[in-house]
């Protein structure tokens, strides 16, 4: 039997002629178990066995073995290492239970192949929001990165995958007014949370820290609020978190005396109760749910105020008027308002998000010329470049585009420009 002797030392790696006349090449691992893998010519096998040796010298020894693993036994222990907040475990977990592990689990990690990730991507890109495709490409590649720090695979296949960049959507249905706010959306919003709507919309707070607001933390005769906790929704319970979202977002936030107002009129029909005395529950005095508050108030909200698809009178009946995610106008007819109400905050693609009432406020404060640093602070960011990237002068203004290029006056040689 020929043997070809490949390294040196205990661990020397050898080739052997087998009795079918094909060649296995042998060596050993660092750990010193032996392993083998057969080869149809001499040369692959003596190629294969100085890559092994050459590998185990450097330190990157990765067993051939070990890619076996499937995707999903090596996804489940590196979703058990995590340790990260418990909303951010909750939307990670049920991305890889709905999209990634149906894909990959039953792979081989060493079967995954940079070609096929990359059809998966541009295919889901089809399906759903290129938000929750870029969620889809980040979770898998978290668990083949993992199998490379862990000698599982040489390499991670998800690397340079291409997921599109997020669509620039249309602003206008999102950005909504001081004057819609108080005019359109207050009016339509139910009594019980006409206030909450208020604060969030005139305070700039995120749902969870307008939702977590406690009587510990409101002062109406000094006309502010305190950001010092949050609640947090993690598989339809909600619970306290004793601290904000960053340090940054441990702060105090003023409010215009007409919320005050609303805030006072509030508690004198919603009187706080409980241990914890929260400024704003459902009715049955427990902690909002956003799902169930986005569905129930808040869209039906948008589309009493006429912000969110078109209502109207036919006859003894109500015409629900939307646009679906198609891009189609839909109608329908029902005998009950609130039926056609609901119908268009189920179907509507679109409109603007509770959160974008924080939006706009940072918008108002920007396009009031407040300067960035305080519109940092105010709205909690921990780092002014997102306050930049967001909120400078986001709504836009032609007139003073046009009155510093001379555009009123044929004559003007250029007016501010021209100084420059």
């Amino acid at each position: 039997m020929a043997r070809l002797a490949v390294g040196g030392g205990r661990l020397m790696g050898f080739v052997n002629r087998t009795d079918a006349g094909k060649w296995k090449a042998f060596w050993r691992e660092p750990s010193g178990k032996q392993r083998s893998k057969t080869f149809a010519t001499k040369r692959e096998a003596s190629a294969f066995l100085a890559q092994v040796e050459t590998s185990k010298s450097g330190g990157m020894y990765v067993s051939p073995h070990a890619g076996r693993t499937l995707f999903e036994d090596h996804a489940h222990a590196w979703m058990a290492s995590w340790n990260n907040e418990a909303t951010t475990v909750a939307r990670d977990t049920s991305i890889m239970r709905t999209h990634v592990l149906p894909q990959w689990g039953s792979w081989q990690l060493a079967k995954i192949d940079h070609l096929s990730v990359q059809a998966w991507v541009t295919e889901l890109t089809g399906k759903l929001a290129r938000s929750t495709v870029a969620e889809c490409k980040r979770l898998t590649s978290g668990v083949l990165r993992s199998a490379v720090r862990n000698r599982l695979i040489g390499h991670n296949p998800a690397e340079d995958v291409k997921v599109p960049g997020r669509r620039v959507h249309d602003t206008d249905d999102k950005i909504v007014t001081r004057r819609q706010v108080r005019d359109l959306i207050l009016p339509a919003t139910p009594d019980r949370y006409r206030a909450l709507v208020a604060t969030a919309a005139f305070s700039g707070l995120r749902w969870g820290e307008v939702i977590a607001l406690c009587m510990d933390a409101v002062d109406l005769d000094a006309g502010n609020v305190r950001v010092i906790r949050t609640v947090i929704e993690v598989a339809g319970s909600t619970s306290f978190k004793p601290y904000p979202k960053s340090r940054a977002g441990r702060r105090t936030v003023p409010l215009p005396a007409w919320v005050v107002s609303e805030l006072r009129a509030h508690l004198e029909r919603y009187p706080v109760e409980g241990p914890a005395r929260m400024l704003f529950t459902n009715e049955a005095g427990g902690a909002l749910r956003r799902t169930l508050f986005r569905a129930r108030v808040w869209r039906p909200t948008l589309v009493r105020a006429g912000l969110l698809g078109n209502l109207e009178h036919a006859g003894d009946r109500f015409k629900a008027t939307w646009t679906g995610r198609d891009g189609m106008a839909h109608a329908a007819l029902w005998e009950r308002e609130r039926d056609a109400v609901a119908e268009i905050a189920r179907y509507h693609h679109g409109g603007a998000s509770f959160h974008d009432l924080r939006h706009s406020y940072g918008t108002w404060l920007a396009d009031d010329g407040v300067p960035v640093n305080k519109v940092q602070r105010v709205m909690g960011h921990e780092n002014v470049t997102t306050t930049l990237k967001f909120y400078v002068r986001k709504t836009e203004d032609h007139e003073a585009i046009l009155g510093a290029l001379g555009d009123d006056d044929p004559d003007d040689d250029g007016g501010a420009l021209a100084a420059v």
